[in-house]
């Protein structure tokens, strides 16, 4: 026994009533655009792996570098 075409007709024709044309275009844009994403993610993580470099954080052009000490002294200020 499975789903007939006729009963996936009929369950579309509710959800289009229940939600309108309009928000289920939009649903679908928005979980294309998710899945295109993801995928985009995935490679990028994958890159790096099969050439063999390391991604290493670099400071932004004309960033400072900040020195200094921490203590756990109050000041009397």
């Amino acid at each position: 026994m499975g789903i007939s075409p006729w009963q996936l007709l009929i369950i579309l024709a509710i959800v289009l009533v229940l939600f309108g044309a309009k928000r289920l275009r939009n649903v679908g844009s928005d979980l294309g655009a998710a899945i295109k994403g993801f995928r985009t993610a995935m490679k990028e993580e994958e890159e790096p792996e099969k050439s063999g470099e390391r991604i290493e954080k670099r400071e932004p052009e004309g960033g400072r570098v900040i020195e200094g000490e921490a203590s756990k002294e109050k000041s009397k200020g």
